[in-house]
């Protein structure tokens, strides 16, 4: 057993108490992890204003880097003293991930979206009250983790650790999306919409891949500015002119070859749909919830124009990771510019910053 400070929330829109809590003995598969950095996404902001029932008490957090403490029996991937960064929670073993496709793993959803483990027991309690420690499979708005040694990636010592719990999400998202899911050649055109930090990524990864132009679409004209400074070549306020007319204009009266949607509101789908050329590709990787229905011209398909949905940026951690990181090194994708630290203590305040978009991407870290 482990004392470890957590932050718990107990009540739909309450603010989290920084607690202390118990983890039990580590399943055969298991990692104890001492987080020395974890990452704000609107995924854990959705839980805490609409938890689901019997949800709480919980741990969130699903963007999470640290120093692996102990392992179970079984592992052999990681030992005790790696320095590791943390990406979402499957199984490894049904049909989707034996084809390389772990983000589309049969038990996605009970081993990310709920809190507990698949058999549903939990690995915290407090004062002897269990609370949901398994949230994507790590629950890391915590100073320690127990994760499975399938979520934790190996990274070297020449990064900083306390920013790369993001690169398991967020951040991993909007670049995977561009770099796996639609893989342009360098030149290509390409439409990202909505610039909060996944789609700041898409942009990353979207100069990272040599693309021109890259054209941003927000409402935000700040947001915009700060896309430019990271590699957009041009922008469009969607409150102001009709994205995609815009971007067929941009480029020439043909459209873009490729589009990012990075918030799934239905007139943005649509629009990232129909500023494509033909054939051009949209990859949705926004989220508004379920249901969410949107209407769509079908002659825009017919005619060669591909929307494909896209979860977790299409990435095998282990993987996409270390080919981010070694971007990163490159100097050729700086994530880090979309971050802003703060100390684990202050993580409502950090919460209220990211709830009203003062800061593109919050990370809380530990001494």
């Amino acid at each position: 057993m482990t004392n470890a400070t957590a932050a718990v929330l107990r009540t739909a829109n309450g603010p989290l108490t920084l607690e202390s809590v118990e983890t039990g003995a580590l399943n055969d598969d298991e990692v104890l992890v001492r987080i020395v950095g974890v990452g704000i996404c609107h995924t854990d902001i959705g839980v805490i204003g609409a938890p689901g029932e019997g949800q709480t008490p919980i741990v969130l957090g699903h963007e999470g880097a640290g120093i692996v403490e102990e392992i179970g029996a079984s592992v052999t991937t990681v030992a005790v003293g790696d320095r590791v960064a943390l990406s979402y929670a499957f199984c490894g073993k049904c049909d989707v991930c034996s084809r390389g496709l772990p983000m589309h793993c049969r038990e996605f959803i009970p081993r990310n979206l709920i809190g507990a483990r698949i058999d549903g027991s939990t690995p915290l309690a407090a004062d002897g009250e269990p609370v949901l420690g398994a949230w994507f499979g790590q629950s890391s708005w915590a100073t320690h983790s127990v994760t499975t040694e399938r979520n934790c990636v190996v990274v070297g010592d020449d990064v900083p650790l306390e920013l790369l719990g993001p690169l398991g999400c967020g951040i991993q998202t909007g670049a995977g999306a561009v770099l796996n899911t639609l893989d342009p050649d360098p030149g290509s055109s390409i439409a990202v919409f909505a610039v909060g930090s996944v789609g700041l990524a898409a942009v990353l990864a979207a100069k990272a891949a040599g693309c021109e132009p890259i054209i941003a679409v927000d409402l935000d004209d700040a947001r915009l500015e700060r896309a430019r400074e990271l590699g957009a070549t041009h922008t469009v306020n969607s409150s102001k002119e009709d994205p995609a007319a815009r971007i067929v204009e941009i480029t020439g009266g043909l459209g873009a070859q490729y589009s990012v949607d990075c918030i799934g509101l239905p007139q943005v789908v649509r629009a990232a749909l129909e500023c494509l050329q033909t054939p051009g590709v949209c990859a949705s990787v926004g989220f508004q919830g379920l249901p969410n229905e949107i209407t769509l011209d079908q002659g825009h398909l017919l005619f060669g124009r591909t929307l494909i949905g896209v979860i977790e940026g299409d990435a095998v951690p282990g993987e996409f990771i270390p080919r981010m990181l070694d971007l990163y090194r490159e100097g050729r994708f700086p994530f880090d510019q979309l971050i802003t630290t703060y100390p684990f203590a202050e993580i409502n305040n950090a919460l209220e910053d990211v709830h009203h978009a003062k800061v593109t991407k919050a990370v809380l870290t530990f001494d």
